[in-house]
């Protein structure tokens, strides 16, 4: 079983923005984190989880993701996510990460487990704690977000 612990952050929305994931398996810990110059909270939740479904290189895994984000959890859990694929994700927002998404999930065996943010749990405040540090580094990366290219 992987355990992976996901936080999004950002600093405005839209606004600067970073995700921290800490991926657990065997006793074996690795973290990661990114900033991004102009992004949203639920871009920087969904990124966080697609960045630890992307360091797994094997398929066919057991794989619990922990995340704070009603909006990611119940986005899968609740079956929405699958109607908006059928729909073309029309009226949708960040299509372009949940299209990133639904093959990472599909190829592995993917449990949700949503924890209420800033409450303690150890890895949520860590994941917390690598979102902001990510968004506060002064070079940020450009987040290719369809939405903002096309209203600005």
């Amino acid at each position: 079983m992987i355990n992976i612990f996901t936080d999004g952050a950002c600093s405005g929305n839209p606004g600067r923005g970073g995700y921290g994931v800490i991926l657990e398996f065997n006793g074996l810990r690795k973290e990661i984190s990114e900033g991004y110059d102009h992004t949203t909270n639920n871009r920087m939740e969904l990124w966080a989880v697609i960045a630890g479904l992307e360091a797994l290189k094997s398929i066919n895994l057991d794989i619990t993701i922990y995340s704070d984000s009603k909006y990611v959890v119940d986005a899968v859990s609740k079956g929405w996510l699958w109607k908006w694929e059928k729909s073309g994700f029309k009226d949708k927002k960040n299509i372009d990460l949940w299209k990133r998404f639904i093959p990472l999930f599909r190829r592995n065996k993917v449990k949700f487990v949503w924890l209420k943010g800033h409450a303690g749990h150890p890895e949520n405040e860590r994941c917390d704690r690598l979102a902001v540090a990510a968004l506060q580094q002064p070079l940020l990366k450009k987040d290719p977000w369809p939405e903002r290219l096309n209203n600005t």
